[in-house]
């Protein structure tokens, strides 16, 4: 009999409560197969059984056994048969089919030899430990796009639901994702497709081991969208969505031991697996993290103490979260509200927002995590219809809706129910009165408070006439925090960059910072001051939102990011937008700009909280709703749209801007309080600040721009034309801590630039790393050896790094060091090492897998074909005799990973470009119409080199270059074939006419892929 080792009870809480580490430090090297060892004696001394299984065979026959145990029934040979190929490995289903089976449809129906039908369970989600866990490690795949062995997997029922891959000590991370990204491209689908079951990967290298879901948690990108089956193949993975699991006091666990103990203990394994992933409509899985699941079992913990020990109605009953502005707080609170409505007792859950615009928004949240769970209301007649509808489980309404329904109905039944109100950042002015009715008239009530910015004595409103100031004071105790601190170490929103820029006018011998921090309304108000801020917006808005950077949103490649300016009032902000038609109509640089705000009774408030805006119109004076009228119409023409300031059309105009923002459709939206709290979109960099912020208000109002989205975007960009820098530290300091600004805010220029010490290490500068390169690595002189590949390799990715963060510094703009040319070359050859080690990837098993590419960074400020038409236009321009030119764009084309591939392309249109061309004639035109008749005559010439099937093929690679992907698996390649004998000799001799026609397709496909020049 196995003796387990017992590492850690964890029976209440999935998250560990605090964990202190029991590594002990080796001198020794270790090597990954020792690592991969030393990994599996722990999970096997923690109740798993190690299984040897190398082949598919032996994995279907395990999942059957273990299917038998679990669901105490025996399969007869056909209906297991009928059952694996029907169910468990159905050739139409692909990774979202296979996911939700285990997520929301985990008993699958078996059509039984007499007859009848059974339940059969794949995996367990009432009694997690009926699941049985096993281990198997080196798993070969030998029917992929190429032959793969798998580290670990950890099957459960038999099934592969968590997959680890390993890299030795010293090796980046990074390596171990981009290994899994090869699998799911190459293998994971091969076969019966069994491992696109996993549900979670784990990555390690020993000292740093990290998790992530089979769709990782980008929900914004999706690279290389497709159709039909080989879209729900592929997954939107990036690396930065990917997350430390940590202790309940938020210490990260990071070394493969200590996160072997915790996040892989049978009890929290199969509590995340069935409770604690989220599987949203649309089809991506959410595995929520460390915080998340803490405080939503701290919630879930004090629902039953208070209801067991009749505290239910109290204060004693509730609590609140302090979880920063960006972390995930309505993942959360879903989570929360769907297991309190499992909860036997409970009778109803209310999700309170405190404004009309955050009711829409949380429906679309929750929509999307489980669409139709949630009930949202328009009115306080649908609230009371819903409140006494037994089936509305879990209802999102605002305070308002909710106070008003109270005060016309004092002696209603669902007084009487058990309720459970989750109220998510209700701090308004009118919050403590509506409190009040609130507990006053609900008798079996748990109240809890989610915020990223809490009121605590320090920042509660002064002169309060209500008692309630204070979180504490209104939710009782606080369950869980998670400060912006917390999140940016865990890298799960990013830091603030800050430029103050000074407007006001100084006299000689007065300090810069106290004329800055003069508020005279009459000067900042005024049209020459607001004139000269719109200039700086504009003739820094490329550089500031990163507009020679691009990137792949959904199914587009964009150019950087978008913006929102806030202004003090809602005269500023018809100025502000009248100012800046005004000048883009001058200058002839095109943004699409728009602007939205309504009536609030203290819009020049300056405290704490921005003001009240809703979706009343109607009080606005005369002369700003005919404005806001005529900025609706610009908008109406931009986008060809119909909205206006009526109320169902402002809110739908509201609606539609919150879409365009978050797919980059607009490019600025002016303000006055409006998205301030509540909006998050992945594609916002850069906040533009004309207007007094403070504590709370500030933190949420910069927090619009931090959020996630690629590694392009390192930082939140704050652009304040106001003094707030003694408002910003304080506002750190109260909810981080003293130190906090250290980490919440970049580094300054200087220290990028010049280098800095971090803890007791020197961080190399900019400066540095550029000497570094021309030193070690002279552009007239070859790189040779591996070692000298992978240190220029390593060398190059910090700078590409660096050079990322400083491109928004006003000053790196003279301040390069290094020539265009120059970088072209460098990165010329970092392109060549990359595709020379890709190479050996293909060709070769476990080599160089230490070392880590930067493709984002380069692809970021690709050459694009635009670049290259206006090199070839200056080269026609100089009689075709600039040989300089010549060389620019063939250096240009070197330093782009997507223009090697055209490179013949580009040289035969040139070649066709001579001096006698009608220069009236538009050079776009002629390379459409040059790029068109290549692709048709070298199809063509494919087709009847291989004899392959004229209208078939054609089809296929329109298709192809029209949906961005080129689908080599399935039966589409075969449907282009010539007829072939099916004798054993010729099924082999089709074999390897198929891998010769993929080969020579795919590098069609790339010569032409993004030229548009497919057939619709």
């Amino acid at each position: 009999m196995s003796t387990y080792n017992q590492i850690i009870t964890t029976d209440d809480f999935t998250v560990v409560s605090e964990y202190t580490s029991s590594v002990k430090r080796s001198e020794n090297y270790q090597s990954e197969a020792e690592l991969e060892k030393a990994f599996i004696k722990i999970l096997s001394e923690q109740g798993y059984d190690y299984i040897t299984i190398h082949e598919e065979k032996d994995l279907v026959s395990n999942l059957r056994k273990q299917l038998e145990l679990l669901n105490k029934f025996t399969f007869s040979e056909k209906e297991w048969k009928q059952f694996f190929s029907e169910c468990l490995a159905n050739t139409k289903d692909g990774i979202v089919e296979k996911t939700k089976k285990i997520q929301t449809d985990n008993i699958q129906l078996l059509k039984r030899d007499d007859g009848l039908t059974k339940n059969i369970k794949i995996i367990d989600t009432e009694n997690i430990h009926n699941n049985r866990l096993q281990v198997i490690n080196q798993y070969e795949e030998e029917n992929g796009n190429h032959k793969t062995r798998y580290d670990v997997t950890i099957l459960v029922n038999g099934l592969p639901l968590v997959h680890v891959e390993l890299k030795r000590r010293g090796v980046a991370i990074k390596e171990a994702f981009n290994q899994i990204e090869r699998y799911q491209r190459d293998s994971f689908w091969a076969s019966s497709g069994l491992f696109q079951y996993v549900q979670i990967f784990v990555i390690s290298n020993g000292t740093n081991t990290k998790y992530y879901s089979n769709t990782t948690r980008n929900s914004h990108i999706t690279e290389n969208q497709t159709r039909g089956r080989s879209s729900r193949k592929k997954t939107s993975n990036s690396f930065e969505f990917t997350s430390y699991w940590a202790d309940g006091k938020n210490n990260i666990i990071s070394d493969l031991v200590d996160f072997t103990k915790t996040f892989l203990s049978k009890h929290t394994i199969l509590n995340i697996l069935t409770k604690f992933c989220v599987f949203t409509s649309d089809d991506l899985l959410l595995v929520m993290r460390p915080y998340q699941i803490c405080a939503t079992e701290k919630i879930l913990n004090k629902i039953e103490c208070s209801t067991n020990s009749k505290t239910v109605g109290s204060i004693d009953s509730g609590g609140y979260v302090w979880h920063t502005t960006g972390s995930g707080k309505t993942l959360t609170s879903f989570k929360t509200a769907q297991l309190a409505t499992k909860l036997k007792y409970i009778d109803k859950v209310l999700f309170v927002v405190d404004r009309k615009d955050l009711d829409y928004q949380t429906m679309k949240e929750y929509d999307k995590f489980e669409k139709g769970c949630a009930n949202s209301n328009a009115s306080t007649n649908i609230l009371t219809k819903q409140l006494e509808d037994p089936d509305a489980s879990i209802i999102i309404t605002t305070i308002q809706k909710l106070d008003c329904f109270i005060k016309k109905n004092r002696t209603h039944e669902i007084y009487k129910k058990h309720i459970v109100l989750v109220f998510d950042e209700c701090h308004r002015s009118q919050f403590g009165d509506m409190h009040t009715a609130i507990v006053k008239h609900f008798k079996k009530y748990h109240i809890f408070g989610f915020t990223g910015t809490p009121i605590f004595a320090k920042n509660a409103p002064v002169g309060s006439k209500n008692l309630i100031r204070t979180t504490k004071q209104a939710f009782g105790d606080k369950l869980h925090t998670y400060t912006i601190v917390n999140a940016i170490n865990d890298e799960n929103v990013l830091p603030f960059r800050i430029d103050y820029i000074n407007t006001m006018r100084m006299k000689d011998g007065v300090n810069d910072i106290d004329v800055a921090a003069i508020d005279r309304e009459k000067a900042l108000d005024s049209p020459e001051r607001v004139e000269e801020i719109v200039k700086y917006i504009i003739e820094h808005f490329d550089q500031k939102t990163k507009r020679s950077s691009n990137y792949k949103l959904n199914d587009k490649r964009v150019f950087g990011f978008n913006s929102i300016l806030t202004v003090s009032s809602i005269p500023m902000a018809k100025r502000y937008y009248e100012e800046f038609k005004n000048q883009l109509s001058g200058n002839g640089q095109k943004l699409k700009i728009a602007t939205i705000f309504s009536y609030s009774a203290n819009e020049e408030e300056p405290g704490d909280l921005p003001p009240d805006e809703d979706f009343d119109t109607s009080n606005l004076d005369k002369t700003s709703r005919d404005f806001l009228d005529s900025a609706i119409d610009d908008y109406n023409i931009m986008f060809r749209t119909n909205f206006s300031t009526e109320a169902k059309g402002f809110q739908d105009y509201y609606k539609d801007i919150s879409k365009r923002v978050k797919k980059r459709d607009l490019d600025l939206l002016i303000v006055v309080n409006m998205f301030l709290t509540g909006f998050d979109a992945t594609t916002l960099n850069t906040l533009w600040v004309d207007k007094n912020l403070r504590q709370h208000g500030l933190i949420q109002a910069f927090s619009r721009t931090n959020r996630i989205l690629n590694s392009v975007k390192t930082y939140g960009n704050i652009v304040c034309f106001r003094n707030l820098q003694e408002e910003t530290r304080d506002a750190i300091a109260l909810f981080g801590d003293e130190d906090a600004d250290s980490i919440v805010l970049l580094r300054s220029f200087i220290e990028y630039f010049y280098g800095y010490q971090r803890k007791d290490k020197h961080v190399a500068g900019y400066s540095e790393l550029i000497d570094r390169l021309v030193e070690e690595f002279p552009l007239n002189a070859p790189i040779l050896g591996e070692k000298s590949e992978k240190d220029f390799v390593t060398l190059f990715g910090s700078l590409l790094r660096l050079r990322n963060i400083l491109t928004s510094f006003d000053e790196f703009k003279d301040h390069q060091l290094i020539s265009d040319r120059d970088y072209q070359d460098y990165q010329s050859k970092y392109i060549d090492i990359y595709e020379k080690f890709k190479k050996d990837k293909v060709d070769k098993t476990d080599v160089n897998d230490d070392i880590v590419f930067e493709l984002e960074l380069v692809k970021q400020e690709e050459i694009n074909i635009d670049y290259i038409l206006n090199l070839v236009k200056q080269f026609h321009d100089s009689n075709c005799e600039d040989k300089e030119i010549l060389a620019g764009i063939e250096k240009a084309i070197k330093s782009s990973i997507e223009l090697r591939s055209k490179k013949e392309l580009i040289e035969s249109f040139i070649d066709s470009v001579n001096v006698d061309s009608n220069e009236g004639d538009s050079l776009d035109g002629k390379w459409s119409e040059f790029t068109k008749a290549k692709k048709e005559e070298e199809v063509q010439k494919l087709i009847e080199s291989e004899n392959l099937k004229e209208k078939e093929t054609k089809r296929f690679v329109d298709n192809s270059l029209r949906d961005g992907f080129l689908k080599t698996t399935g039966t589409d390649i075969d449907k282009l074939l010539p007829p072939m004998s099916r004798f054993s000799s010729g099924a082999n001799n089709r074999i390897e006419k198929k891998k010769k026609i993929i080969e020579k397709l795919k590098e069609l496909f790339e010569k032409f892929k993004g030229l548009n020049c497919f057939v619709e």
